[in-house]
């Protein structure tokens, strides 16, 4: 018995001070991440067209998908029509203007028969053939007949003045109209789902046929060249980084070995934070920490969630 407990203590200080080498192997390990972006709709309605698949490599501003956008069509039409017929509800004055022209055309030729007939009488007079009170009646006629065509000119130019601002205020819908098709016009081109950012579909959430809000998650997708391990370091260690600092990164591959990655600090916290209880540090699990994020270019083998280890410094420990 004495000789198995032996075994047993010796094999618990092996573990522990392996435990104790592995930690110090590394500085800070976490997780790797990538930039990820949710794509929905920016239209509601029934999904005619969906080109996405999971893995699929996309580019951006690529047309993977569209929505039923008839309805919005339908209501364009409408507004063009009714921009259409306000033209037709426009008076046209010319016919009005052309009596009006008319009667002053007669106007005038009375007023010049009148002239006439005044030299005439004027003549007579002369030669004691006509009175003064005859040449006094035509002049009165002559006065008559000017005021009429000054009041039959007044009349058209008051019909032109009243057509052209009925016409305006006819035409003056016409704006917002035009503002309306325009608006249509743009959620009509909201209804092509557009890819925007070039990277891997992560996720589907919907398929092709299926009726879509506009907001509603479609598919994930995130650029996968790179990734970024985020990990955490104590305040101890917060002083020997800084951004764009160069370090290594660790991944396992296989047993008791690692595959080495070149790696950039790009974000350092600026506020510390408790320790999350899934991530060690090459020291003792301390109250606050500070998360970090370094970047890492992927050949493939880097995966989002899978676990990285970091060294600080260049020269491996």
């Amino acid at each position: 018995m004495k000789r198995i407990h032996f075994f047993a203590i010796a094999f618990l200080v092996l573990t522990f001070s392996a435990c104790k080498n592995g930690e110090s192997s590394y500085d800070a390990s976490g997780t790797f991440e990538a930039d990820e972006v949710i794509v929905s709709s920016e239209l509601s309605g029934k999904i005619i067209f969906f080109n996405v698949q999971e893995g699929l490599q996309i580019a951006k501003d690529s047309v993977i998908g569209i929505v039923d956008a008839k309805n919005i069509s339908l209501q364009q039409e409408q507004v063009q029509a009714s921009i259409k017929a306000l033209g037709e509800k426009t008076a046209n004055v010319q016919p009005q203007v052309q009596l009006l022209q008319n009667q002053l055309a007669v106007q005038q030729s009375q007023l010049n028969n009148l002239l006439h007939e005044k030299a005439r009488i004027a003549n007579l007079i002369k030669a004691d053939a006509a009175t003064g009170k005859q040449l006094d009646d035509m002049n009165a006629q002559i006065d008559v007949a000017k005021k009429q065509l000054a009041v039959t000119q007044q009349q058209i130019n008051v019909q032109r003045s009243n057509i052209a601002t009925q016409n305006r205020s006819i035409l003056s819908e016409a704006d917002p109209l035009k503002k309306r098709v325009a608006q249509l016009q743009d959620q009509a081109q909201r209804a092509n789902i557009i890819n925007p950012v070039a990277g891997t579909v992560i996720t589907k959430y919907a398929e092709q046929g299926e009726i879509t809000t506009a907001g509603k998650a479609l598919y994930k997708i995130a650029d996968l060249s790179s990734l970024n391990l985020r990990a955490y370091i104590t305040g101890i260690q917060l002083p020997q980084i800084k951004l764009g600092q160069t370090v290594k990164v660790l991944i396992d591959d296989g047993a008791k070995k690692y595959k080495t990655y070149s790696g950039t600090i790009i974000w350092v916290s600026d506020k510390a934070e408790f320790t999350p209880k899934t991530i060690q540090t090459k020291e003792e699990r301390a109250n606050l920490v500070y998360a970090i994020k370094v970047k890492v270019q992927n050949d493939g083998f880097l995966k989002i969630g899978m676990y990285g280890e970091l060294l600080l410094a260049e020269e491996s420990k």
